[in-house]
């Protein structure tokens, strides 16, 4: 149920997507909205002149202290770290937190459905809306399926359009979810491998925040959970709601789920098992991608989507921009962007998807992750590392000392993509695949993985 806003004093620390959008639901119900940022007036220029209609304070620069004096409720952006020093004050003077999840999850009138993991829940939450598309379709229902969150607009933007037989898909970031106290009707943790450790601190602290996503589910509720992966399937015992799970393997006779037989999907309900579509008829590479869809197909089957509207997104679905998505070929050369693989094991994943010859970008920031398991495989599969940003040299040292003669044949440095770009484009020959799968985050040159994505297409579409 909505809380009751109208003129409360609300600080919203973050003027980025989610902060912006936060800002202008609560001016639409009545609050009085003071933004902060770091950042000065003129890098905001554009979002100061787009906010200028609601009536908001700015206080930018830093985040003074003095901004808690006069102020009611303070809402997080996803980005901002809850150690900073006005955070910490507003919990020491009792002051409640929000984000923009919160205040959607408590506002939604209609069925939820939320997806979170370390790797592929932008690729599996997409693929569900899809799903829940082609469900609406089929069935010639009024209803809409809204797809949003940390992808995309945060969904607090449509608040005011839903309806109470609609459905809305949300992915779910660990930033969004350590401070929620509702969880959504279908929550599922796809995986949890080391990822953002520079923000958490710990493994444990991690994977808590994951877990909230399951925390304060009801009886009617849904949990979806990785029989395969460790850190999914551990938090089984907190479950107190139906459970389906996904997986490779055929699971016991008394768990339900989605599993690989004779080069099919099945699903396993209450002991039976149905045949759901063909394996190859799924278009995204990867085995880490077959795991998403059948994510994706235990989600739908939870949500009560028809098999017809399944077996069509799937066989339609082509992945999202900036996850092994082809740029395209010059030359008889591949260029990819998975600008999206923010970690290692994503860009991991990424190599293991591709039997060419690869060029390989990595780098970016780092996120106090381990380097050593992808330095492994590039030394196994990799032909060009070309390391860029501020953590080259981790990536580089990841890998160690070559012999001459082994992969990598090549191993170059970069102070930036665009020169990563010419440096690839310089050692790339016919039949080679040039992947941009960084490992690290953007925001040592740009402000998102969408940004640095968009920055590589460009370059690479001007090569000539």
């Amino acid at each position: 149920m909505e809380n009751n806003y109208s003129g409360k004093r609300i600080l919203v620390i973050g003027a980025a997507r989610q902060g912006l959008a936060m800002a202008r639901y609560m001016c639409r119900v009545g609050a009085i909205v003071t933004l902060t940022d770091k950042r000065n007036e003129t890098q905001l220029s554009v979002e100061i002149e787009e906010m200028k209609r609601f009536g908001v304070t700015w206080s930018l620069g830093g985040h003074p202290i003095e901004l808690l004096n006069d102020v009611d409720i303070v809402s997080i952006s996803g980005g901002v770290p809850l150690t900073l020093p006005i955070i910490l004050e507003a919990q020491k003077r009792g002051l409640p937190l929000i984000n923009d999840s919160q205040v959607f999850f408590d506002a939604c009138p209609c069925k939820t459905i939320g997806i979170t993991g370390s790797a592929g829940k932008t690729t599996t939450t997409s693929l569900v809306g899809s799903i829940g598309n082609y469900h609406t379709q089929i069935k010639n229902l009024p209803s809409r399926v809204w797809v949003g969150g940390n992808i995309g607009n945060p969904l607090i933007e449509f608040l005011d359009s839903m309806q109470q037989d609609d459905i809305a898909v949300v992915e779910l970031s660990s930033f969004q979810l350590e401070i929620m106290r509702r969880s959504p009707n279908i929550a599922a943790i796809l995986n949890i491998t080391p990822n953002h450790l520079d923000r958490h601190g710990t493994m444990q602290a991690y994977t808590e925040a994951k877990a909230r996503i399951l925390t304060f589910q009801g009886n009617s509720d849904l949990a979806v959970l990785n029989r395969d992966d460790a850190g999914s399937w551990e938090l089984v015992e907190r479950i107190n709601t139906s459970l389906i799970t996904f997986g490779m393997a055929i699971p016991p006779k008394h768990i339900n789920g989605t599993f690989i037989k004779r080069d099919h999907i099945y699903l396993q309900m209450e002991g039976d098992q149905v045949k759901l579509l063909p394996v190859d008829w799924i278009r995204l590479p990867g085995q880490h991608n077959l795991y998403n869809v059948l994510a994706a197909c235990a989600i739908s089957v939870g949500a009560s989507f028809s098999l017809p509207a399944i077996q069509e997104a799937v066989d339609t679905f082509e992945g999202v921009p900036h996850r092994l998505e082809l740029v395209r070929e010059l030359n008889g050369v591949k260029w990819y962007n998975d600008s999206i693989a923010t970690a290692p094991e994503r860009t991991m994943a990424a190599i293991n998807s591709f039997t060419s010859p690869l060029v390989l970008l990595a780098g970016g920031r780092d996120k106090n992750l381990p380097w050593s398991q992808l330095g492994e495989l590039i030394r196994q599969r990799v032909d060009h590392l070309v390391g860029f940003g501020e953590c080259a040299d981790l990536v580089i040292n990841a890998v160690g000392q070559v012999p001459a003669g082994s992969k990598p044949y090549s191993i170059t440095k970069c102070n930036g993509l665009e020169q990563a770009v010419q440096s690839a484009a310089a050692v790339a020959t016919q039949g080679d695949c040039v992947l941009l799968s960084p490992g690290g985050t953007s925001f040592d040159e740009f402000k998102d993985f969408e940004e640095r994505g968009e920055k590589f297409q460009k370059w690479v579409n001007e090569l000539s």
